[in-house]
């Protein structure tokens, strides 16, 4: 599974419209409206690199009332999981 973590610029009035817009596009898992220098974060999961540019590029850029986006591509996924197993190494016999 690729995954992508898209940062979207929109419309300020229209924010809740466009997140719900892009939850329900083929491609997209998650949308996420944030405080800061973006507007929504959007999580893009796809089995294909080909799929990344429909899906950016092909849909989310074309929803009305996305002004901007920025791309990121994920190399790898840590978990909260698989940090307590990391860190937890060898402290289980520390008593």
């Amino acid at each position: 599974m690729i995954t992508a973590i898209v940062l979207i610029d929109c419309a300020t009035d229209s924010i809740p419209e466009v997140a719900e817009a892009l939850a329900a596009l083929p491609g997209v898992s998650e949308v996420y409206s944030v405080a800061g220098q973006v507007d929504l974060v959007a999580i893009v999961r796809v089995r294909e690199f080909e799929q990344i540019a429909e899906v950016i590029a092909g849909r989310i850029s074309r929803v009305s009332g996305v002004l901007n986006t920025d791309s990121h591509i994920a190399f790898r996924a840590y978990s909260q999981h698989d940090l307590e197993q990391t860190f937890a190494i060898g402290l289980a016999n520390a008593d």
